[in-house]
């Protein structure tokens, strides 16, 4: 993969981020690639579903299985705006995802390495190639507008 086409699908990523700030969610957005073609994408939806696992990257990962058929989306690229948490790392793993590409760092749940590196694990079964800061400024400006508008 190039860097041209990572930029193209964070893009999208970032439309979908937008999304769920529409709904007044936490704008995280992510696109589950394989192909050339999207097979899922999904945006937060913890508050709107009544689901503390519908973050972004889980409802991409439930939309590609779903376009799949199967729960391993082998040779797919996820790309999600915001560096996944514990859960959505582990999910990754469990789907045999080729590739996760994300934006902006998360320095307090991020686990591809700004809290904990659970890809690099000795223990995980499977390895995902994983990358940050692509578009990491745009991904990080809509998280930062999003919560200084809540604490005003």
């Amino acid at each position: 993969m190039t860097l041209e086409t990572d930029i193209h699908w964070m893009r999208h990523a970032l439309r979908l981020a937008e999304r769920a700030e529409e709904e007044g969610e936490v704008p995280v957005g992510a696109v589950l690639a394989k192909g050339g073609e999207v097979i899922g994408e999904g945006w937060n939806r913890p508050i709107g579903a009544s689901d503390p696992t519908a973050h972004a990257e889980i409802m991409a990962l439930r939309a590609g299985a779903n376009s799949l058929n199967n729960n391993r989306i082998i040779d797919s690229t996820l790309y999600v705006t915001l560096e996944p948490c514990v859960m959505c790392a582990g999910a990754v793993i469990h789907a045999r995802v080729a590739r996760l590409i994300y934006g902006a760092s998360d320095p307090k749940t991020g686990a591809a390495g700004g809290v904990i590196n659970v890809f690099d694990a000795p223990f995980v079964n499977h390895r995902v190639e994983h990358r940050g800061g692509v578009l990491a400024e745009e991904c990080g400006a809509i998280l930062s507008d999003f919560f200084k508008a809540r604490r005003r």
